[in-house]
């Protein structure tokens, strides 16, 4: 038997919860039975409630606020727990087409992907200002060379996942997820596809994020920590190379004045050229460094993913009432 979750991470999504619950498809081709999954982020206007009220199967909620990126991987967990072979993520503000849930899951279904990404065509949205359009173009160019990948839009929270990449990602970061996974997913030598939707407008603000300042500089600073965790030899190589060119030059720039008779003004040059220098041997063995803990990562991840799958077999399963097996009176809201 064929299991979709679809799991929404909402925060205060009462209003709109109900319309994106009664949206969501309950017969899928290619799937045998599909779950909605609703977790609550702290919500404080009874979003919990909304959810079992309007046919949300399971809710996972948090006793306060803690972020996206840990309602996501919440989600993931509790959706392995029922069984899911794919996973839908969408939102709870209804921006994403539920319609096209039956086309993001298809590549999954067909074993082509093992993560398909909902691409709105950032670059070309209406709704969107010139100002997000720009830096949704030059944010994705950033992604696509870091990562590796041809997707267009990384921003995009409407994703499918098979059940294999959902047992492979690890959550580190405690803001979003969707840079995050996606360079996971490069890194891990998952498969990637896209599928082109038509996003809806959402008169509300950003509940992610106050300021496109902020926005970019915690999403660039995860991009960098991210990458630096699973491709550190690469960056420290180059800001090595960069200290040790940077060195170079200066010293070149003393051994000429000092071939033409003036070297003794320019001690300051071969000084700062030696402390570049010992600058780029210090990186050079810190990429060596940061290689190695990366390899351990990599163990680590493995024997982790061993667990987890050891975990769900051997009884850590929804019981499909709201509590897992043997764990009978549990409330249908569960606290975590």
């Amino acid at each position: 038997m064929t299991t979709l979750v679809v799991q929404i991470p909402c925060l205060n999504e009462a209003e709109s919860l109900p319309a994106v619950l009664g949206e969501i498809p309950r017969a899928v081709p290619g799937v045998d039975r599909v779950l909605v999954l609703v977790i609550d982020d702290g919500s404080t206007d009874g979003t919990a409630q909304v959810a079992l009220a309007h046919g949300a199967d399971r809710v996972v909620r948090f006793p306060q606020n803690r972020g996206l990126a840990a309602a996501f991987s919440a989600g993931l967990e509790a959706a392995l727990e029922m069984g899911a072979d794919v996973v839908v993520n969408t939102d709870g503000d209804g921006q994403y087409p539920a319609d096209a849930i039956p086309a993001l899951v298809r590549p999954v279904l067909e074993h082509r992907a093992d993560m398909v990404i909902g691409d709105r065509r950032p670059g070309e949205v209406a709704h969107f200002s010139p100002l997000k359009r720009l830096l949704q173009r030059l944010g994705n160019s950033v992604v696509r060379r870091v990562s590796g990948t041809e997707v267009s839009d990384a921003a995009s929270g409407f994703r499918a996942f098979s059940r294999r990449a959902a047992l492979r990602l690890n959550i580190v970061s405690d803001y979003t997820y969707t840079m995050e996974t996606l360079l996971q997913a490069s890194a891990k030598d998952l498969a990637i596809a896209s599928v082109p939707i038509t996003a809806r407008a959402v008169d509300r603000p950003s509940r992610l994020f106050r300021s496109i300042p902020e926005y970019l500089t915690r999403v660039g600073m995860g991009i960098l920590r991210i990458f630096t965790m699973y491709r550190p030899l690469p960056v420290f190589l180059r800001l090595g190379a960069l200290f040790l060119g940077a060195a170079t030059l200066i010293g070149l720039r003393f051994l000429w004045y000092w071939s033409q008779g003036h070297g003794g003004g320019k001690v300051q040059s071969l000084i700062f050229a030696a402390i570049l220098t010992m600058i780029a041997v210090f990186t050079l063995l810190l990429a060596l460094v940061a290689d190695l803990i990366s390899t351990n990562r990599r163990l680590l991840e493995e024997v982790l993913l061993r667990l987890r799958r050891a975990d769900l077999e051997g009884g850590r399963k929804w019981d499909g009432e709201g509590a897992r097996e043997g764990a009978a009176g549990r409330p249908p809201v569960e606290i975590r």
